[in-house]
């Protein structure tokens, strides 16, 4: 049943816009409060550099949890977590703990509080801003497309990566 259940949320993602993701982000995650999630993204760039892309995944893109099916917050407000991942730059070295070392670390997560010391106060700030867990990782790009195209994992990019 999840499975069926993923399949069709992850497809009706796909088809959506990256507008309509976002709206359904700032509706899911922030309560419909579009100045949050503007603090929640000032936030972000305040401290990542501009060669990382800052993409969002998980419940809070497609509405419903991968595990099991549930819809978003289906355990009360503020209980699903936002998935952060910074593609790119040197993001992987002030990480950690590693699934794939060099490649792609785990999330600095209340399961992994050390995977990376340098993240912690911005997950601290970034939990406050959401009223909600917030997850950070990093992974190399070849990583993330995989998990795009191969995995089949919507995401939505927060932060694009500035142009040369």
């Amino acid at each position: 049943m999840a499975n069926a259940v993923v399949e069709a949320v992850t497809a009706q993602t796909r088809a959506m816009t990256p507008e309509e993701v976002r709206r359904r982000v700032v509706r899911l995650a922030f309560g419909g409060d579009e100045g949050r999630y503007a603090e929640f993204l000032a936030a972000l760039r305040a401290v990542i550099p501009p060669d990382v892309e800052i993409v969002l995944r998980g419940s809070a893109v497609t509405g419903c949890r991968w595990a099991d099916g549930a819809p978003f917050d289906a355990d009360g407000p503020g209980t699903s977590d936002l998935d952060l991942t910074l593609v790119g730059g040197d993001m992987l070295k002030l990480f950690e703990e590693f699934y794939i070392p060099g490649l792609h670390s785990v999330p600095l997560s209340e399961d992994h509080p050390n995977a990376s010391p340098t993240f912690t106060p911005l997950r601290r700030a970034l939990c406050a801003l959401a009223g909600r867990p917030v997850n950070i990782q990093a992974t190399s790009d070849f990583v993330q497309h995989a998990r795009d195209v191969m995995m089949d994992q919507p995401y939505l990019t927060l932060v694009p990566r500035a142009e040369d």
